[in-house]
């Protein structure tokens, strides 16, 4: 099946890539000639994320998903959540959103916090959601230097390290998006059977 994921995000990309292996290929929004930028105006990921999927869906009439993720603080009330790329302000700076996080909680005790995925599959027969949910805390200092976003803060639940701190296999195996496209894999391989 051919699928477009629609995101100009290529950490993102890297990532669902290396999730899915090599059995699974998609086309990106450039190679379907789509160079909008696709406005995210809701205040949940499940409707930025359809509305993403959507929107591709009726440009090019090709299946498409699309994801969006965001990040939830106890402490902060649940913010950045879904405005958790753009925290800081535009343009969008992860360093400068770590930065806001970390001035926001000086101080908390409550640091827990946890990232959610949700993707949304839109084929001709229909439209599909698929979430994963990755729990964990907020460190009190930026740790790593791989991954992206977030990740140098975020440590999740049975670990003493930082998404940014761990080897990709070992973040791809536990992470929000990890089981949100695992969930994602297990029906394209139902569907298609």
């Amino acid at each position: 099946m051919e699928l477009v994921f629609c995101t100009n995000n290529q950490h993102k990309i890297q990532e669902v890539s290396e999730i899915m292996g090599p059995d699974f290929l998609f086309l990106k929004l450039k190679d379907v000639h789509f160079f909008d930028e696709i406005p995210e105006p809701f205040d949940t990921l499940e409707a930025n994320s359809a509305i993403k999927a959507n929107t591709v869906y009726f440009f090019c009439n090709k299946n498409c998903f699309a994801e969006d993720t965001g990040l939830f603080i106890e402490g902060l009330n649940g913010e950045p959540g879904v405005f958790s790329a753009r925290y800081a302000g535009e343009p969008v700076d992860s360093m400068k959103n770590i930065e806001k996080v970390l001035r926001k909680m000086y101080g908390l005790s409550n640091r827990r916090a946890y990232f959610k995925t949700v993707i949304t599959l839109v084929l001709p027969q229909g439209e599909w959601q698929f979430e994963g949910v990755c729990h964990g805390q907020i460190s009190t200092e930026i740790a790593g230097c791989d991954g992206f976003g977030y990740d140098p803060i975020f440590i999740p639940d049975g670990y003493d390290k930082t998404f940014a701190n761990m080897l990709p296999d070992t973040k791809n195996s536990i992470s929000h998006r990890k089981k949100a496209f695992d969930k994602f894999a297990d029906f394209l391989l139902k569907f298609n059977s």
